[in-house]
């Protein structure tokens, strides 16, 4: 075990939870279901089930370095990777890499987002446990494939070769998030996972990979290989780190590299990166409406997903398919199939009454 790491990613706004999910505290820092530990600490609680807790590191944005402490108080601060600006997900994973190997060369990491619901822990955690003895013999990228039980636009597609064996197959090809017909043949052939965004490797083959597919950002943090793990590492990175390409680890390296692989999963896995994908997780009424916080009362309503503070109780007559979300001076009512618009909503708002709302 002391050789497994965790990298935990929970740097990101989550703009299209807005505005429950806000800037100055984003939905990782958020309890959406109620059961007194947010999206953060339940990652944080699930891994170090496996993995020792003094390797589990949080890579986020410096300005939720209190947010995070406060949250998780049994951390160090050594184990806060604080990015001074975002910089997506390939940097982010080189600083995480960087450091890591500068403790331990033989590492062996999973990266995870923070922002996941896993409802089969166990079978989840016996997965990454699967991962990492793979990756400490071979030296590939793997990443978590989870069955599709629908189509769905939301999420980004795998492809694998056929053989393989105990799930472990290689990866054909990636494709980007869809449109609504392509993801129903996708659905329909059987061949193609969903992208769960977690990621397992040994900390040589993704710093191997980021050489040689990334090397703008080697090229900066090659610089300061002496820094990593000092007193010197915060000024190396608040120089070098704004510097770095903005690239998501999949375009960066994942679509390019020819050592990748799935690992088939099946642990109850669901990205919460949208209303509609925790209207999906809910419980709903006769009519398929659902309040998660404060109170509703339904008329002539279906389908709606509604969120207020808790002493708060909405009247709701003749919607059909709508979010109703309102959090501290914001009330948002959206439908819910035009839900990939909130982050422009967001955009607009931002140009029209300035940051105060963001």
């Amino acid at each position: 075990m002391k050789d497994n790491y965790c990298v935990i990613m929970g740097g990101g706004i989550g703009s299209r939870f807005w505005p429950f999910s806000r800037e100055n505290r984003p939905k990782q820092f958020l309890d959406f279901f109620g059961t007194g530990r947010s999206l953060l600490q339940q990652t944080f609680d699930r891994f170090a089930q496996i993995i020792p807790a003094e390797n589990i590191y949080i890579a986020t944005n410096r300005k939720y370095a209190g947010l995070v402490k406060q949250q998780l108080p049994e951390i160090s601060d050594n184990q806060m990777l604080l990015e001074p600006t975002r910089r997506n997900t390939a940097p982010c994973i080189a600083y995480a890499a960087y450091r890591i190997w500068s403790i331990n060369p033989s590492a062996n990491i999973v990266v995870t987002p923070a922002d996941h619901l896993i409802l089969q822990e166990q079978n989840f955690l016996k997965n990454i446990q699967k991962g990492l003895n793979f990756v400490s013999k071979f030296p590939s990228l793997l990443t978590l494939g989870v069955k599709p039980n629908r189509p769905e636009t939301g999420y980004g597609y795998i492809q694998t070769e056929e053989g393989g064996n105990d799930n472990i197959q290689k990866v054909k090809a990636f494709t980007e998030k869809p449109n609504y017909e392509l993801a129903k043949v996708f659905y329909k052939s059987g061949e193609f996972f969903w992208n769960s965004g977690i990621f397992i490797w040994n900390v040589q083959t993704i710093l191997d990979s980021f050489h040689t597919h990334l090397p703008d950002i080697t090229t900066r943090f090659d610089q300061g290989l002496d820094k990593f793990n000092t007193s010197s590492e915060a000024v190396f990175i608040e120089e070098q780190y704004p510097m770095c390409r903005n690239i998501s680890i999949d375009y960066g390296i994942m679509e390019k590299a020819d050592n990748v692989y799935m690992l088939m999963a099946d642990f109850g896995w669901s990205d919460l990166g949208t209303w509609g994908s925790l209207y999906d997780l809910s419980e709903k009424d006769e009519q398929l409406n659902t309040a998660l916080k404060g109170k509703a009362f339904f008329i002539e309503s279906a389908n709606n997903l509604i969120t207020l503070p808790e002493d708060k109780l909405a009247v709701i007559q003749g919607l059909d398919d709508y979010i109703v979300a309102e959090s501290d001076d914001i009330l948002l009512i959206c439908k819910k199939s035009d839900e990939q618009r909130i982050k422009q909503f967001v955009a607009d708002v931002n140009m029209e009454f300035g940051a105060k709302y963001l």
